[in-house]
């Protein structure tokens, strides 16, 4: 019973986030969700306990955007230990620093795009 409660709550989590996106992943998202060269992408999706960014399934590529936050306290070592546990789990993980999408949310997207071309 306490894994489907912990899906649950995961699931929750995700459509919460999908309301109080930062700027930059919101200048991303409002790009990723035309589905550029006809590639289709996910917003906050659950993966396990995760919640990523952006996701395409058909590669299993997930996208973070990395704010100020992501460099303070302990959340370089976890960001590690996340993208170590989703490669275990045979996905792709790319990061953008927040500053990179506002200041060029379009070269962000080729990133994104010739990643899911590989």
């Amino acid at each position: 019973m306490a894994p489907r409660r912990e899906k649950n709550e995961t699931v929750m989590r995700a459509r919460a986030l999908r309301r109080t996106m930062t700027l930059p992943e919101g200048m991303l998202w409002q790009v990723l969700r035309q589905r550029p060269d006809g590639f289709k992408f996910r917003y906050q999706h659950p993966i396990g306990r995760c919640i990523v960014d952006s996701y395409r399934a058909a590669t299993r590529l997930v996208i973070e955007v990395d704010g100020e936050s992501h460099s303070m306290d302990d959340h370089p070592e976890r960001d590690a230990c996340r993208d170590q546990w989703l490669r275990s789990q045979s996905m792709r993980v790319v990061r953008f620093a927040a500053t990179d999408v506002m200041r060029d949310v379009q070269s962000v997207v080729t990133a994104i795009l010739l990643a899911c071309r590989r």
